[in-house]
């Protein structure tokens, strides 16, 4: 067996095993840390008015918790920008979002891609 192989061999074992994160290509839409308060507030008013199903960060829904603006905020700018064709104009919101290229997910709120 060539070395090459043999190192790409190892190299998946490693990935099976220890579940070593793999890059990928998949990419979120997310809140900016250091956005204000009403800015994020603002991006959850525009998004849930504009075709995202915002019940999930509603009490009750699978990512109210944690009960915050950034977290909240966070989901509904993924959806709306996983919803409208993940172009660059989906994900702006008064330059107050970033990407993320790991998975946000937590329990049961997922975020989509």
């Amino acid at each position: 067996m060539s070395s090459k192989l043999l190192t790409f061999f190892i190299f998946l074992s490693l990935v099976a095993i220890h579940h070593i994160p793999v890059v990928t290509c998949r990419q979120w839409c997310m809140a900016m840390p250091n956005a204000s308060d009403e800015q994020l507030q603002a991006n959850i008013d525009y998004a849930c008015s504009n075709g995202v199903d915002c019940t999930q960060i509603q009490p009750g829904g699978v990512c109210y918790e944690p009960n915050t603006l950034y977290d909240h905020a966070s989901y509904v700018m993924n959806a709306y920008y996983q919803s409208h064709g993940r172009v660059e104009d989906a994900c702006r919101f008064n330059r107050s979002s970033c990407w993320v290229f790991v998975d946000p997910s937590y329990g049961s709120c997922v975020y989509y891609t």
